[in-house]
This record gives structure tokens, C-alpha cells and sequence, in this order.
């Protein structure tokens, strides 16, 4: 059980969404969120407030009766669902109203505290508000998006329950919940925010996370295959180089190669000056995509940590508009609901990933090329040559995936388009980038995938299994109780699936 309280770290909030850890909230929240709600209570009275007593928008300059205050939220919410497109899985919706719990329960948002308890029991039941991928262009925050949650918490719409699209008001019944009544401002506090592309992007760093994981064994699986040299990922040679991520990197290659009975010592080889050959029959160093992984993977690392504490600030942040301020006794409009941070991050993200997808497309074709590699069979082909195939069809896969990257990563940041009757005059489209960011993460899985069953043929194509570090044969043997090995041409198809999947869950 994570009681919500002060602060919610990376760790917090990916053990709620992914190891289904409980959440409660703290006596403290909730004597915070009252205290707010009861000041803009009375602080609203005589006073004109955006979005209490006035419409919304370019509609603000309209003032609304008081007897027709709470049936603006209404109206705001039920105009507002209006996405399309697919669902958003419910991964990315239950992080999504995490997000959104955790920034109301900051109380500078002035809610009654029955909208952070639903959220709390939606969270806790697995009750997946219907929301759609289109809809938001991330400016007034993910205004689409979030009206598909808040139509859910007033008893309306649809959600995921059990496997199945239902009503709200048939599961509400079901688990006897009780709609939330909107009070002051409960419509706007709901849909002014970033809490969408945020939940999203959280979702996606912990994959990226994966993929990087994945991506350094790999390497490393790829570099014992060929019995490469260990000084390309020595401390001595890139602790010359003042970046931390390449630090990190090559640490780690260290790590899980440190049993390895494959990978050699230049000194050994090539250092011992009894070398008299004119063309050397050994390569002096290997490809850039076998050697200069700490280079190449250490910015990319850096990049997801930084996108780490873009989120992290988020989640934690006061994003509507405008801010109820109960320590000074003030209302403060401004645009904290505006996504540019999140949406350069999942910008960036998409970029490095896609960078990543990359490194593993050239190590596929290295391996698969025998004109390159110099020690395997055209394709990695364990059966007969010209009859069959090996792995020449999946090639075509990964290529077409990662070119599919490639242009996925033209960034959605400075693709502004004013809307709202130009109120929204510049909008960051942050939900559209965590979305897309999301796609090309799945992509990279698919692409990895494809690599690792090929590094597995090629340890059994060179009988290596034996001699191979600990960390590359527990890899080995988990992807051999997958796909056994195969001489014969197969559907392929299966079996990319099932060692993705592998690589999503493990």
C-alpha cells in the first residue's frame, strides 16, 4: 500500500502502475485538498474567477449566473469527450489518473476531496475510464482526454472492466461507487492539466528503460560472438571522456561481461611484437556498432534520465490553471496546464529510441551479412545454402520498422497549430508526442526481438554457448525455451511475437 502524501517518486509511481501496489491517501492530503476547497469557496464569492463564474476560454469574457455555476462544469465535461482513434491502453489510463490524482492532492486546485478519493478507487479496482488517443493538442492540458476521465467520475461514459466495455453507470452499480457531485470548479481542476502526456510518458521511460537493458546485452552477446577486444569499453579509455551516460555504459558492458571466455585482450594478440604480417588476418578494431556503443548508447541513456526528472517535476506539479493559494490567501491565473515540457521530452525520447532502434538494425545486419562478419553463414543460415533461407525474411521486418521509426521521429513540438478561436494560439500537441513516442518504443521491442533471435542462431551456429558470459547464456537460454534452433525455413511470425513479448516483460 503507497500512501499519497508530500512527494511520489519514478519508483512510487511505476509500482502502483505496474506492480499493482494499493494506494491510499494521508490524512494530510485531505485536510490539504478541504482547506482548498473551502477556501475557493468562499474566496470565489464577489469575485470574478475564470472558469467558476465565467465561461471558458475566448468564452471568458461571459459571465455565468450563480445559479448556473455547476451546470457549467457539466456542460464543459460532456462537450469536451469528444476523442477518437483507439483507446488508450489501460496501462497508459491508470497512470494518466494517477498523474492527475497526485497533482490535485498538491490542493492548489480548490476540489472537493470525493474527486481524489474516486480517482483513489478507480486506481485500486482497475476500472479503466474509456479515453481516446486524438483529441488533445496539449495546451488547456489534455482538455479531450481528461473530459473521458471526468465523464467517468461524474457516473457517465464507458470504462474497461474485467475485460470488457461497459457503462460507468452499470460498474459503478457493480462496485458501489458513487459519482462525484461537481461542486466549484471540479470540471475545469479535472480536464486543465498534463496529466495524460505525463502518465503516458512514464509509461514509456520505464520501457525505454527495457529497451536500453536489452539493447546492452546485446551488444555485448554481439562482441563475444566475434571475441572482440575488451578495451573499447575499458574505464581507462572512456573515463577519457567526461560523460557520465558512456561512463555508465561501459560499466555496465564490463559487468556482464566479466565471465566471458570470448572476449580478448589486445595486449595478448596484438601487443606482443612478434606480428610480422603485411595484411592482418585479424581485424585491429571492430565496426562502430560493435566498438563505440558507450558512445553511441551513453547519450541516449543521459537522455531518458533527464526525461526521469522532467517527469518526475510533473507528476509532483500544481497544472491547471488557475492556482488556488491557501497559504496566501490568493487565486492566480497564469497557463501552468501548458505541456511544452513533457512534449520536448517525449521528443527527445522518440529521437534517442529511434537512435537506438538503429545500432540494433546495423548489429542485425552485421551478423546477418558474411561479407562483413567474416564468420558466419549469409544470413545466419544453419541449413543449406541457396535452399533455405535463415533469417533473410525477418531482415526485411526490422529494416521497414526502423525506417517507420525514422520518420516517427520528426518532432511533434513544433507542430503547433493555434485553435479556440486563437486563444490557443501556441499549443505544445504533448499528448500527441507521448503517443507516438509510445509507438516507436513498441517498434524498437519488435526490432530487438528480431536481433536477439539472430544472436542466439549465431552462438549456436559457432558452438559458443559454452563459453559465453553468464548474463548472454541465461539470455540464450530463456530465448531457446522460446524458439528451439532451426536449420529448416519456418513461420516466423510466432515466434517474433513471443520473444517481444519476452523482452516487454522481463
Amino acid at each position: 500500500m503507497k500512501i499519497i502524501n508530500d512527494y511520489l517518486t519514478i519508483k512510487e509511481f511505476e509500482s502502483i502502475i505496474f506492480d499493482k501496489n494499493l494506494i491510499d491517501l494521508s490524512d494530510i492530503v485531505l485536510n490539504r485538498v478541504k482547506e482548498s476547497f473551502s477556501f475557493l469557496k468562499e474566496f470565489s464569492e464577489n469575485k470574478i474567477i475564470y472558469g467558476v463564474n465565467t465561461g471558458f476560454g475566448p468564452m471568458a469574457q461571459y459571465r455565468i449566473k450563480d445559479e448556473d455555476r455547476i451546470q457549467l462544469q457539466y456542460n464543459l465535461i460532456r462537450s469536451h469527450s469528444s476523442g477518437t482513434g483507439k483507446p488508450l491502453s489501460a496501462l497508459f489510463v491508470k497512470a494518466s489518473i494517477l498523474a492527475r490524482l497526485n497533482t490535485l492532492a498538491i490542493g492548489n486546485s480548490g476540489v472537493h476531496p470525493s474527486v481524489i478519493y474516486l480517482m483513489k478507487e478507480l486506481i485500486n479496482r482497475d476500472i479503466t475510464p474509456l479515453i481516446f488517443e486524438h483529441g488533445g493538442v496539449g495546451a488547456s492540458g489534455d482538455l479531450v482526454q481528461l473530459a473521458h476521465l471526468a465523464l467517468v467520475l461524474i457516473g457517465e461514459g464507458e470504462v474497461f472492466y474485467k475485460g470488457e466495455r461497459k457503462s460507468t453507470k452499470e460498474v459503478f452499480i457493480l462496485e458501489n461507487l458513487k459519482p462525484i457531485e461537481v461542486e466549484i470548479r471540479e470540471g475545469l481542476a479535472l480536464m486543465n492539466g498534463t496529466s495524460v502526456m505525463t502518465g503516458i510518458g512514464v509509461v514509456n521511460l520505464h520501457f525505454a528503460y527495457k529497451l536500453v537493458d536489452w539493447s546492452l546485452k546485446c551488444s555485448c552477446a554481439i562482441n563475444e560472438i566475434v571475441q572482440a577486444y575488451d578495451d573499447h569499453y575499458s574505464a581507462e579509455l572512456n573515463d577519457a571522456k567526461l560523460h557520465r551516460g558512456q561512463q555508465e555504459v561501459a560499466k555496465r558492458m564490463r559487468k556482464n561481461l566479466i565471465d566471458s571466455g570470448l572476449i580478448r585482450k589486445r595486449e595478448d594478440h596484438l601487443y606482443y611484437g612478434d606480428n610480422k604480417e603485411d595484411v592482418f588476418k585479424e581485424k585491429i578494431q571492430e565496426y562502430y556498432s560493435l566498438r563505440c556503443v558507450p558512445q553511441i548508447v551513453g547519450p541516449i541513456l543521459e537522455t531518458i534520465d533527464n526525461v526521469a526528472t522532467v517527469l518526475e517535476n510533473e507528476f509532483n506539479s500544481a497544472n491547471d490553471n488557475p492556482i488556488i493559494d491557501v497559504k496566501n490567501q490568493q487565486v492566480y491565473h497564469g497557463g501552468n496546464f501548458h505541456g511544452d515540457y513533457v512534449s520536448l521530452e517525449m521528443d527527445k525520447l522518440k529521437i534517442v529510441i529511434t537512435k537506438l532502434t538503429m545500432l540494433a538494425e546495423r548489429q542485425l545486419n552485421y551478423l546477418l551479412n558474411s561479407k562483413i562478419n567474416e564468420i558466419l553463414p549469409p544470413f545466419v543460415n544453419l541449413g543449406t545454402l541457396g535452399f533455405n533461407f535463415g533469417m533473410q525474411g525477418v531482415q526485411f521486418t526490422a529494416t521497414s520498422t526502423t525506417a517507420e521509426n525514422q520518420m516517427l521521429s520528426n518532432p511533434m513540438y513544433i507542430h503547433s497549430i493555434p485553435n479556440n478561436n486563437d486563444n490557443q494560439d501556441i499549443v505544445s500537441m504533448g499528448t500527441n508526442a507521448a503517443v507516438i513516442t509510445a509507438r516507436v518504443i513498441d517498434n524498437s521491442f519488435e526490432v530487438l526481438a528480431i536481433e536477439l533471435i539472430t544472436i542466439i542462431q549465431a552462438i549456436d551456429c559457432l558452438e559458443q554457448k559454452d563459453s559465453i558470459s553468464s548474463v548472454t547464456r541465461k539470455m540464450y537460454d530463456d530465448v531457446r525455451a522460446i524458439i528451439p534452433i532451426f536449420k529448416k525455413d519456418q513461420v516466423m511470425y510466432p515466434f517474433i511475437q513471443q520473444v517481444k513479448d519476452y523482452l516487454i516483460n522481463n
